[in-house]
């Protein structure tokens, strides 16, 4: 029987809830605010890692590159961590990237939320329209 999800999968998968940890209880630096790590890219070889994050409290792209750039800094701390917290052969060097699919999606959500209400109204307008008629 196949596994349904592959090693590099798993090993991101386990990789994202590590590094979550690591952001809520070890990393002190104020710049880095309410971070969320949305998700996690390995390599095939798992050599390297670029992780999805996204900032709760921070929606100006000033403060989005201010966490950013202080993720990244940190990101040898965070990598040594992570090294004791999983057994892996080679710790992957880390990237952060910043995911702004929250914001998109909330974008997206408030379009159709409009164009709906829009066509509503526009059916209440015809519907009157046709009754003075």
């Amino acid at each position: 029987m196949a596994r349904e999800f592959s090693r590099t999968q798993r090993v991101s998968q386990e990789m994202q809830k590590e590094i979550a940890i690591i952001l809520q209880r070890e990393v002190k630096d104020p710049r880095i605010g309410m971070a969320t790590v949305s998700g996690v890219e390995l390599s095939r070889d798992l050599a390297y890692a670029k992780v999805f994050v996204t900032f709760l409290n921070d929606n100006d792209d000033d403060a989005i590159t201010t966490g950013l750039k202080a993720l990244q800094d940190a990101s040898g701390f965070i990598r040594s961590l992570l090294g004791k917290a999983m057994r892996l052969r080679v710790v992957p060097e880390l990237t952060f990237a910043y995911d702004n699919s929250l914001v998109e999606g909330m974008r997206m959500s408030n379009l159709v939320t409009s164009v709906v209400k829009n066509d509503a109204e526009r059916r209440a307008a015809a519907g009157e329209d046709e009754e003075k008629e």
